[in-house]
């Protein structure tokens, strides 16, 4: 509401400038000094008449503005942040608003603005860049005063200089009963990748923030659960308030997913921040690979490069150029060969090793069968084997009727097993499936299939006692096997049937996907978690749980169950996008780890918080904002169970608030519509009046 009033003042407008004024006024006051010195006469009139002349020159103007007063704006800023959904606090806050909105509209010469402080990601609350973007719209000189419904938790609390706000109080209205208290569980480091076999350390502390000094209280302990994968929890007494350390084991490739929970504090706010999660991702410190080269061939140097150029791999290569039993008589000092360390590789360090290859390996008397037993046990027992063979596989010297012959995936024919003819490998309808060979079909595709290049010699085998991968066609007008993989108790062995895939290296015929085809293959030997065949995954992006099932089979099952933080179960449909993989989302906003199963399989995945400073102090508290309330004469309200407190206008300097009433200063802000102006002292009034008062001090001196 606006309206007009008239404001009179008297103004001074001088004839002569103020220096020359004032010397005139020195002039007269020595001139009455000399009169009363010597008693003269009439010194009452003169002074009366030096007075007059004064007061004319100094032009005094009796000056009528008309005012147009204009409404004084408050500002409600309301906290919607994610700290502020705890509890009742939003229905406090609501309360509080629609009462500050009504009362506002009751009171005269006044004018509420309400901003609100939204969500913001993982930035916090921002309550002062709220306030700047709204006063920006306010000017300062009718700013009666700030209004925060919040819990007082600010992130972008600015430094105090001089008199912020120029002298409008800010008052806090927070939705609590008084200064609260939490407990968190804060990760000091973590490591984001731990080495297989080896331990990890988080170091932590947990912390208990209340009334205090300096908000945090220092003594005692906390019963801290730890929980890895679904394991079975381990507690622990962790010290409040001190650093301590959580060793964690890495015992698998992938990511690992730690949850540590500490116990309620009695009276705390809220248990949202009393635990936290950390994802350590498993990785293998370097792959150990023993390859063993029966003789030298064509295709020896693709499998030396290729290990070669991982960097994760460390490569001991042997390669047998003499077997024992060739004997020409030359005398050892003269040979430029080493003793092949048969005990050291496969009695002493074999287990040292996480993959064996034997390209084109012949047993001619080198491995007696006790070390044979060794690879045979150390595949059981979490080894892997891979063997590339060619012709040496049917003959006397093959190592299938031997111990290795029951790890293996697949043994040759008695007879007619060395096949020779041109033909080009193929992928199973299951190796479209397998991550060893899923998509390398699409590798130089044509309509009549892949466009791999053609290879010539291939083994011939039966009982076959794995999956294949990669097939050949028969002379029956049928597929023969080529690539078979196999699962041998804790150990996974390989079969490769031929020895020409080193064409593909030379682009013959076109080449092939050789050096992708062997990375996959000597890593699912290793247990790379991309390359399991079943495997059950889950992962949480920007606030949704993602969650594939790959397998073997046709359908993946049609549901999962999904476990959320709090533990509530729902079930979750996947949808097949191709033969042996589907997929699924939800939402997942809640902080915390969640777990899905699919009856067999179990997965995990850690939801953090999506502002992780919201969740750092859950307190209502008036501590944060205190500088800023003490700076602008403001005050602090608790709106549990009170409500929101009565609006008073008032003065500039006197009491902003009291125990259930805040102040909103008058700022008697106002725009000037008109002027007008009137000589006190008009020329023709003046002039008759200083020579009246002359003659009569005249008048009295010559009397």
């Amino acid at each position: 509401m606006k309206f007009e009033q008239a404001i009179a003042a008297l103004r001074f407008d001088p004839v002569l400038p103020w220096w020359l004024l004032a010397g005139l006024a020195a002039l007269c006051v020595l001139a009455l000094a000399a009169a009363l010195w010597v008693r003269a006469r009439g010194t009452i009139w003169r002074f009366f008449a030096f007075a007059v002349l004064i007061l004319w020159l100094s032009g005094p103007r009796i000056v009528e503005e008309t005012r147009e007063t204009l409404p004084d704006i408050g500002l409600l800023v309301v906290d919607q942040s994610a700290s502020m959904a705890m509890g009742n606090r939003p229905a406090l806050a609501a309360a509080a608003r629609a009462k500050i909105e009504a009362d506002a509209r009751d009171l005269p010469d006044f004018e509420l603005r309400t901003v609100t402080v939204p969500e913001e990601g993982s930035e916090g609350t921002n309550l002062f860049a709220a306030i700047d973007r709204a006063l920006a719209d306010i000017p300062r000189a009718r700013l009666a005063g700030i209004m925060a419904i919040s819990d007082g938790q600010a992130h972008d609390m600015p430094a105090i200089n001089g008199q912020p706000y120029e002298g409008a109080p800010f008052h806090l209205l927070a939705p609590a009963k008084a200064e609260e208290v939490d407990r968190r569980v804060r990760v000091i480091a973590a490591p984001g990748f731990g080495i297989v076999g080896k331990t990890a350390t988080i170091r932590m502390t947990v912390e208990d923030l209340g009334t205090a000094r300096n908000g945090l209280v220092m003594f005692g302990s906390a019963k801290l659960t730890i929980k890895r994968d679904g394991e079975a929890p381990v507690v622990e007494d962790v010290p409040i308030g001190l650093e301590h350390q959580i060793d964690i084991p890495i015992n698998r490739g992938g990511p690992t997913v730690v949850e540590l929970e500490a116990e309620a504090l009695p009276g705390e706010v809220s248990l949202v921040n009393n635990k936290t999660v950390v994802v350590i991702n498993g990785v293998r410190d370097r792959l150990r690979v023993l390859l063993v080269s029966g003789e030298p061939h064509a295709g020896e140097r693709t499998w030396r490069r290729l290990l070669k150029a991982d960097p994760v791999v460390d490569l001991v290569h042997f390669t047998i150029l003499r077997p024992p039993e060739k004997d020409d008589m030359t005398p050892p000092n003269e040979m430029a060969l080493i003793a092949f360390p048969t005990r050291e590789l496969f009695q002493v360090k074999l287990r040292e090793f996480d993959l064996v290859i034997f390209d084109r390996f012949q047993n001619r008397g080198v491995l007696p069968l006790q070390y044979l037993r060794n690879i045979a046990d150390y595949v059981r027992g979490g080894g892997a084997l891979l063997m590339s063979v060619g012709p040496e596989f049917v003959g006397a010297t093959s190592l299938a009727p031997g111990p290795l012959g029951a790890i293996l995936p697949a043994r040759p024919l008695p007879y007619g097993g060395l096949v020779n003819e041109a033909f080009r490998p193929g992928v199973t309808a299951l190796g479209d499936r397998h991550p060893v060979t899923a998509g390398l079909s699409a590798w130089n595709a044509t309509p009549e299939g892949p466009g791999w290049g053609r290879w010539y010699r291939r083994i011939a085998v039966g009982d076959v006692n794995g999956t294949v991968l990669m097939d050949a066609p028969d002379d029956q007008g049928g597929r023969a096997p080529l690539l078979v993989l196999n699962h041998v108790d804790q150990g996974r062995a390989a079969l490769l049937l031929s020895d020409q895939i080193w064409l593909w290296s030379r682009g013959h015929d076109g080449g092939g996907p050789q050096a992708e085809l062997l990375r996959r293959i000597a890593h699912w030997l290793m247990k790379e978690p991309e390359l399991e065949e079943s495997a059950l995954v889950a992962r949480i992006e920007k606030g949704a749980l993602t969650v594939e099932r790959r397998g073997l089979e046709e359908a993946p099952p049609g549901d999962v169950t999904v476990i959320d933080p709090a533990g509530a179960r729902s079930k979750l449909l996947l949808k097949p996008v191709r033969p042996g993989h589907a997929t699924a989302s939800m939402p997942a906003t809640a902080p915390g780890v969640w777990q899905v199963s699919d009856g067999t399989m179990q997965a995990f995945a850690a939801g953090e918080a999506a502002n992780p400073l919201e969740y750092t102090d859950l307190r209502a508290t008036a501590s944060v904002l205190a500088p800023m309330i003490r700076a602008t004469n403001g005050s602090v309200h608790w709106l549990d169970p009170n409500g929101a407190p009565a609006l008073r206008r008032t003065e500039p300097g006197r009491e902003a608030a009291g125990s259930a009433w805040i102040g909103l200063q008058r700022r008697h802000d106002h725009l000037v519509t008109g002027i007008a102006a009137s000589p006190l002292l008009p020329p023709w009034l003046a002039l008759p009046l200083i020579l009246g008062l002359a003659l009569l001090a005249w008048r009295r001196e010559g009397a």
